[in-house]
C-alpha cells in the first residue's frame, strides 16, 4: 500500500481510512483529496482520543475548503468512532504542488483535463 501522507496509524484502520479518503472529492477537480495529495499528515493520540490532521487545499482562496475539511472529518469518524476531537490545521507551507499527487490522481486529472499536470508543472519549473 502506497501512503502519501505521514501517519502513526497502521493496519486495517489505515487501509479503511485511505479507502474513505479516496471517496472525499475536491468538488472543483472531482479528484479525491487523497489522490491530490492534500493530506499532509494524520496522527492519532489514543490517550486524548484526538486526531490531528494537517492538510492543504490547491489554492489559499479555495471557497470549498470548509466543505472538504468536513468530509475528511466524517471519513475519520467512520474509522475512529471513539474519537472525541479532530484538530485540523490547514497549512500552505510547504505549498501544494502536483508532485504530491498519486499516480491514480494524475491519471484521473489527465482523463478529465486532457494533459498530465505533473509534466506541465515540471516544464514550467525548468523555464
Amino acid at each position: 500500500m502506497d501512503i502519501n501522507f505521514e501517519t502513526n496509524i497502521s493496519g486495517k484502520k489505515l487501509e479503511l481510512l485511505i479507502e474513505l479518503l479516496k471517496q472525499v472529492l475536491d468538488p472543483e477537480l472531482n479528484i479525491s483529496v487523497y489522490d491530490l495529495g492534500l493530506i499532509y499528515s494524520i496522527y492519532y493520540d489514543e490517550n486524548s482520543k484526538t486526531i490531528k490532521v494537517r492538510m492543504t487545499v490547491t489554492s489559499p482562496l479555495c471557497p470549498l475548503a470548509s466543505y472538504m475539511i468536513n468530509q475528511v472529518g466524517l471519513a475519520i469518524k467512520r474509522v475512529f468512532p471513539e474519537i472525541e476531537d479532530i484538530d485540523f490545521e490547514i497549512v500552505f507551507d510547504p505549498p501544494w504542488t502536483p508532485l504530491r499527487m498519486t499516480e491514480e490522481g494524475r491519471r484521473k486529472f489527465k482523463e478529465l483535463f486532457g494533459y498530465d499536470i505533473v509534466e506541465q508543472w515540471l516544464k514550467r519549473q525548468q523555464s
